[in-house]
């Protein structure tokens, strides 16, 4: 399996610094996971990394997609192991840097995903079907054709639902079939990770509240003004993620500013948690605590033993 290095941790807590001092040491690119860093006009509000941060080291999927696109995750994992496997073709690592677990997952071990797509014919025939008959004849059919499925879900899991019959009608295969196959194919990669989070959770709050601020000064309102002006409808996928589904709130009206970057700490805070919870599953990641302020030498320095250990360098 090819070598890889991912970068992770919670939100705010120095990956994209690290990631770059792992491209220099290393002769890496980086490709960033992050669900929302994909979307053009929108670098104040995902701290996308500018030109001055990355220091010459080439980053990938960074403003690749249009905000009024919704991209599922295998359509991230599609376009990232693309640049991925170009990295690799060149002789380079690839430094996958970012807090989206799901995707970064999903890249690591090269999931197969299932068909099917919102705007597929099989999705459009499910749910018209819903729409005349309810969902309870369609749950009734999955009982039937995988009853483990049917018996993870709720009657008002329509999506779901609809999902689980769409993987088996255009493939035959059940989704628990495909989900237990899937689950025992050895990972495409072998991924080295190195983990970056705070000793006191507290210092890792206040430097969330303090990059909030810094968003706030760098003009996020102004940011999401400026997406709205560009045609982008108020229920876009990109203007629910954290920050602009608040300060669109601001600029509708219906809420003030210092309002919106209290609730905008608030949710950061909450996801740099459940970030923490997913990534703490992961037993193969090289944890580094910070203490009041990063210090990356000393983290670089351990990291190069972990990675000479590794044969990167």
């Amino acid at each position: 399996m090819p070598k890889i290095v991912c970068v992770v941790g919670p939100t705010a807590s120095g990956k994209t610094k690290f990631g770059v001092a792992i491209a220099k040491l290393l002769g890496g690119e980086v490709v960033s996971v992050d669900s929302m860093q994909i979307y053009r006009g929108m670098t104040v509000g995902t701290a996308a990394p500018t030109a001055e941060e990355m220091e010459g080291i080439p980053h990938h999927m960074i403003a690749v997609a249009d905000p009024k696109e919704s991209w599922s995750v295998a359509k991230f994992a599609e376009k990232a192991d693309g640049c991925i496997q170009d990295i690799l073709a060149r002789g380079k690592v690839p430094i996958l840097v970012g807090g989206t677990g799901l995707y970064l997952d999903a890249l690591v071990r090269g999931t197969d995903f299932a068909p099917g797509d919102s705007s597929g014919e099989t999705r459009a025939m499910l749910q018209e079907r819903v729409a005349k008959e309810g969902i309870e004849p369609l749950f009734e059919e999955l009982k039937t054709i995988d009853p483990e499925a049917a018996g993870k879900l709720h009657l008002k899991d329509e999506k779901r639902i609809i999902r689980a019959m769409e993987i088996y009608l255009e493939t035959g295969e059940t989704i628990t079939e495909h989900d237990r196959r899937t689950r025992e194919t050895p990972p495409k990669y072998d991924a080295i990770y190195l983990g970056l989070d705070f000793a006191d959770r507290n210092d890792l709050r206040e430097r969330i509240d303090r990059r909030v601020d810094i968003m706030v000064e760098q003009g996020l309102l102004q940011e999401v003004e400026n997406l709205l002006k560009a045609g982008l409808p108020k229920d876009a996928t990109a203007l629910q993620a954290i920050g602009y589904k608040q300060f669109l709130a601001v600029e509708e009206g219906s809420t003030t500013v210092k309002d919106a970057v209290e609730e905008v700490k608030l949710r950061s805070r909450q996801y740099a948690k459940r970030q923490l919870t997913w990534l703490r599953r992961n037993k193969d990641i090289h944890w580094f605590y910070w203490k009041k302020t990063p210090d990356f030498c000393a983290a670089l320095q351990n990291a190069t033993e972990i990675l000479t250990a590794e044969g990167l360098c």
